[in-house]
């Protein structure tokens, strides 16, 4: 992402977060325990809504270092010992294998360049009965108005939002790599754009 846009990003994304980005990652978050890692954390979004436990162990992973330049200078500023911030890409995460509990994702499949390597590489980080906790914007139903406007768009938005595909159908995606998906929820992101409203977001583990 340019400079300009991961500058501006979080005051674009202010409304749609109160609206209830916020609300559904402080519900998915809540439970985690252990080692976690967040891919794609962006400038730190989710940082404060991580449960208040010391025995907690994140890794915020964010490829893209103007995002990544903000996220430090937050980490820094809360004085957090238990957070550490890597570099790699949810390609190639930076992490031997079975090594974290959870790893979370939240609107991140929607931009890797390989969805199917990355979800490889989520397997092979977590621990045997680890959780993979996602959030995504996803394609519209199939064959629906809306649906007809993300394929239509799809090429001229990847370049304008950081390789962002408005038709990626990341819950097929996640079955077709091995998870068993616990629990799932659609609903729509309220206060964004009408092509990237349609969300997943739930909890899956390894089969």
């Amino acid at each position: 992402m340019s400079f300009l846009g991961a500058l501006f990003y979080d005051k674009l994304m202010k409304s749609t977060e109160e609206a209830c980005l916020i609300d559904w990652r402080r519900e998915l978050l809540k439970n985690v325990s252990g080692k976690v890692l967040e891919i794609g954390a962006g400038t730190g979004a989710s940082l404060a809504l991580y449960p208040k436990n010391s025995e907690l162990e994140i890794f915020l992973s964010e490829p893209d270092a103007n995002m990544r330049g903000q996220l430090e200078e937050k980490v820094s500023q809360k004085k957090l010992s238990n957070v550490v911030v890597l570099s790699s890409p949810g390609e190639s995460i930076e992490s031997k294998d079975d090594f974290f509990d959870v790893v979370f994702v939240s609107l991140v499949c929607c931009s890797v360049t390989d969805v199917q390597a990355s979800l490889r590489e989520i397997k092979r980080v977590l621990k045997p009965g680890g959780s993979f906790v996602f959030l995504e914007h996803v394609a519209a139903e199939a064959g629906s108005s809306r649906r007809k406007w993300q394929n239509r768009l799809n090429v001229f938005w990847r370049k304008i939002a950081g390789n962002c595909h408005l038709n990626r159908e990341t819950e097929q995606h996640i079955r077709d790599a091995g998870f068993n998906i616990q629990n799932i929820r659609h609903e729509s992101m309220r206060k964004a754009m009408s092509i990237v409203r349609p969300t997943i977001r739930g909890v899956a583990t390894l089969n």
